[in-house]
């Protein structure tokens, strides 16, 4: 079935918001042996409704994202009922919702509001349990009198879509789309290796498996790989990759690095401290974005400037003075004062130079030191990152948790990992 999706917004096309849901549908829907063919963004208003005339010509399920709030330039629900030859209704299951929303927070309820309740005769409202628009399906030729695809109309922000499409869309599209047989994809997450050196370990081996396609994605300290094929080649492809890059996988089911540490330190019941001065609280802001890290994350010492460092981490002054803030020796330190500080079992510690300035011919810009502090030893990798601000950061900080998930990995197997 060919699928398509339109973005609507027209902060997309200015650039102040990034479209985020085309990697997430077509994530959801691959398993159902769907993929998003095409994909348009839309700036709000009438040329929302060229697109759908236009797409429903070739698609056989569109979704739609964005403009179904209250104010003036949502416009996607009524302009999807004018194509379609519908009129609104009032969903009174909708407006019991939004209402509820409004007394629980205290807030007024205005018409603006209240539009939100008004769908497309026909069409099915899913409630939406993070916001105040519903998500919309309106069966294929839902008007028996206009010719028109299954159209899902879904709510723009991320964290209404996604739990929406979850427990909402998916199971209509089981119901819609016939079952397909024999296909899998299956996805790795790579630490610690560049994209050439992935293709490298795994490439001519997997391509040699018939009817196998193969892509990379790279990020800033991860390499993501793709795999898309009949479930016997797929398997031996698994093979593949498992032993060719072993532990530099570090997820298989799409979690984020600092997802997989917490549930190691979870599953070893140990514990974690982070000063940071150059990743300015990255690691710990990435680590409490993780639901169950108050179980394991004790505290996080941003200390920027070098008397911070010393007055918060309590080491010896003259490790500055001798080797620089940014070396090994006081990467150890300020990885030491944290564990003794925050009294926990492991603690993680960043100290480089981000950029523009502030490098020299012996530690140019992108000079980083990582330490990892632990009941055993301290142990303490330098790293050269000459990114810009941005990316430094998020390089250092996938160099800072890889170190402590491979040395985590190396406990339960019995191995040290230094």
């Amino acid at each position: 079935m060919r699928v398509a999706l339109i973005s609507t917004g027209t902060e997309l096309l200015l650039g102040d918001v990034q479209e985020a849901h085309l990697p997430f549908i077509a994530r959801e829907i691959f398993p159902l042996g769907l993929r998003i063919a095409e994909q348009q963004t839309l700036p709000d208003g009438p040329a929302i409704k060229d697109a759908l005339i236009e797409i429903f010509l070739r698609a056989e399920i569109v979704f739609v994202t964005g403009g179904l709030g209250p104010t003036t330039d949502d416009l996607t629900c009524e302009i999807a009922a004018e194509v379609l030859g519908l009129e609104l209704v009032r969903d009174e299951q909708v407006m019991a919702s939004i209402s509820e929303r409004f007394a629980q927070r205290g807030f007024k309820l205005t018409r603006r509001v209240e539009r939100q309740a008004l769908i497309p005769k026909g069409a099915k409202a899913f409630l939406n349990e993070n916001g105040t628009a519903p998500a919309i399906y309106l069966q294929r030729n839902v008007n028996p009198g206009v010719s028109s695809p299954h159209l899902f109309l879904l709510p723009g922000p991320p964290r209404e879509l996604r739990p929406m499409f979850r427990q909402s869309v998916m199971p209509v599209l089981r119901e819609i789309v016939p079952v397909r047989a024999g296909i899998e994809h299956r996805s790795y997450k790579i630490a610690g290796m560049g994209e050439s050196l992935v293709e490298e370990a795994i490439g001519e081996k997997v391509l040699a498996i018939p009817e196998i396609e193969l892509g990379y994605c790279a990020r800033p300290g991860e390499v993501d790989v793709r795999i898309i094929g009949p479930t016997s080649s797929v398997e031996r492809v698994d093979t593949i990759i498992r032993s060719a890059l072993r532990s530099s996988i570090f997820s298989v089911d799409d979690k984020e690095l600092e997802e997989v540490l917490v549930e190691l330190l979870l599953k070893n019941r140990q514990t974690l401290a982070l000063a940071e001065s150059c990743t300015g609280g990255l690691l710990a802001n990435r680590i409490t974005n993780v639901p169950g890290a108050s179980e394991v994350f004790l505290a996080g010492y941003v200390t920027y400037a070098n008397q911070a460092k010393i007055d918060v981490l309590q080491f010896d002054p003259k490790l500055i003075d001798d080797h620089g803030a940014v070396s090994e020796e006081v990467a150890s330190a300020m990885a030491e004062g944290a564990r003794i500080r925050a009294g926990s079992s492991y603690a993680l510690s960043t100290t480089g130079i981000a950029g523009p300035s502030g490098g020299s011919v012996q530690k140019p810009v992108g000079t980083v030191y990582v330490a990892l502090a632990g009941p055993d030893k301290t142990s303490v990798r330098g790293f050269f990152f000459p990114n810009d601000r941005e990316t430094f950061k998020q390089l250092v900080a996938q160099a800072a948790f890889d170190l402590l998930r491979r040395k985590l990995i190396a406990l339960e197997d019995g191995r040290d990992a230094s």
